[in-house]
């Protein structure tokens, strides 16, 4: 299987018109021989997730946030007040447009906390302007965005964080080591366990009716790339994710978290089939529940996703099946390993001791591994050193790629109601030209390239 660093550049979508920004260097250069300066960032998109990653970057000493983007001006004046409160002046710029913010040739580095619909445009601009670039999960809101977004990254030399943080935990850290050597033998099934139905995070509900939309808020440029609908305020803010117009469901949401935790543990060839910036399904099947396609929520409430990886894995995902448990499992030939957050079972009950005696106790019984791990204990700061090191992250792109391509290739499968076959060296569905269309959306002008 082959490596997505030559992906071929026919598969991308022509991203040119979308994310056309001027090609301008970054404000520093740097490397291992200047790892003392401040990295210059900024963030776009900074509502419910984009705060928090905000708050991360500003209490982090290597970098100094420079500016912020939002098109909601309540979001916009309260973040760029947060950051000014934090560094005790009012040198922060607020932009309702993060192309104007890119323009800059002082800001070295982006945060990306948008909704899944505006995860591309921004991120290949970014990658175009010679920025790097932290974005959330799942990296795109189709497959072929993806795809984009990954040659951007490495035709431009960038350094890429996802925001799929698990990695940087211990104890999905020691749990996918322990499977990468083979201490459960050659792996045979994989399952894993995701969130099902919808969750009403601004307790709107899902019946309310179209209105106005917030005087504080640009909607046309909210709703962007996408197709335009009356504003709602049931698939606004945080619930935007329970409509495929914007966001991909519990399944999107959750993928880049347990699949990408799962593909960690499969990224030695020798007892799993990897490498993970390279690893993908063979085939895929898959069932769902889905609403009507003109209800305000109607991502899928409940799916099943089994899938066919190299050297004869089984491997599943699972929203609202009680027999997939919450999280990720490897079972092999010698036995299984068990991780969620703040969890961790093995049919070894030494492999449990150790994680349970703490930090040293793991690091100790690592060390002892001839197949290791990239060790973060941070995220944030792991992206940071990655910028200064000119080295990749712990999440780079390629791997959050990977990562969320079963979940698009399930959703495709249910929606067409037949198995998939997937050349994951290619990054194309085999014979079958319906479910191809479905890779990609049209975007709405301007926007559409």
């Amino acid at each position: 299987m082959q490596s997505t660093s030559k992906i071929n550049r026919r598969d991308a979508l022509k991203f040119a018109a979308a994310a056309a920004v001027p090609m301008v260097l970054p404000g520093h250069l740097f490397g291992a021989d200047a790892p003392s300066k401040k990295i210059t960032m900024a963030s776009i998109g900074i509502g419910w997730q984009g705060g928090g990653n905000l708050g991360n970057f500003l209490h982090n000493d290597d970098c100094r946030v420079l500016a912020v983007a939002d098109v909601d001006s309540n979001h916009l004046k309260e973040a760029a007040d947060r950051v000014n409160k934090r560094y005790e002046n009012t040198d922060c710029k607020p932009y309702k447009d993060f192309r104007d913010l890119l323009a800059r040739k002082d800001i070295d580095a982006v945060c990306i906390s948008t909704p899944d619909h505006w995860h591309s445009i921004p991120a290949i601009a970014a990658a175009n302007a010679k920025k790097d670039i932290f974005c959330e999960k799942p990296l795109s809101h189709t497959l072929a965005e993806g795809i984009a977004m990954v040659e951007a990254v490495q035709r431009n030399d960038r350094i890429w964080q996802t925001g799929s943080w698990q990695r940087s935990v211990l104890n999905f850290r020691w749990a996918a080591g322990l499977v990468c050597n083979g201490t459960i033998g050659k792996v045979k099934r994989v399952e894993v366990g995701l969130p099902s139905g919808h969750s009403d995070f601004e307790k709107t509900g899902n019946s309310k009716p179209d209105s106005a939309p917030p005087t504080s808020l640009d909607y046309n440029f909210w709703v962007g790339p996408s197709q335009m609908m009356p504003f709602n305020p049931c698939r606004f803010h945080k619930n935007w994710r329970w409509n495929y117009n914007t966001g991909g469901g519990q399944l999107m949401d959750w993928i880049g978290h347990h699949c990408d935790i799962a593909h960690w543990g499969l990224s030695n060839a020798k007892f799993g089939c990897g490498p993970d910036d390279a690893i993908g399904p063979l085939e895929i099947s898959a069932t769902a529940e889905f609403p009507p396609k003109t209800d305000v929520w109607n991502t899928a409430g409940k799916y099943h996703i089994a899938c066919k990886y190299p050297n004869n894995i089984e491997f599943t995902i699972a929203g609202g099946y009680k027999e997939i448990a919450g999280g990720t499992k490897w079972i092999g030939d010698n036995g299984w390993v068990h991780v969620n957050r703040g969890e961790f079972s093995a049919s070894n009950p030494e492999w449990e001791k150790t994680y349970k005696a703490g930090k040293k106790r793991v690091e100790a019984a690592e060390q002892k591994f001839d197949f290791k791990l990239i060790a973060s204990t941070n995220h944030f700061a792991n992206f940071l050193d990655c910028i200064k090191s000119r080295t990749k992250t712990i999440t780079p792109i390629e791997i959050a790629h990977r990562s969320q391509t079963p979940g698009h290739l399930g959703y495709i499968a249910a929606a067409v109601g037949r198995t998939l076959k997937w050349d994951a060296a290619k990054q194309e569905i085999v014979g079958d030209a319906e479910a191809t269309k479905m890779l990609s959306k049209k975007f709405r002008a301007p926007w559409t390239a």
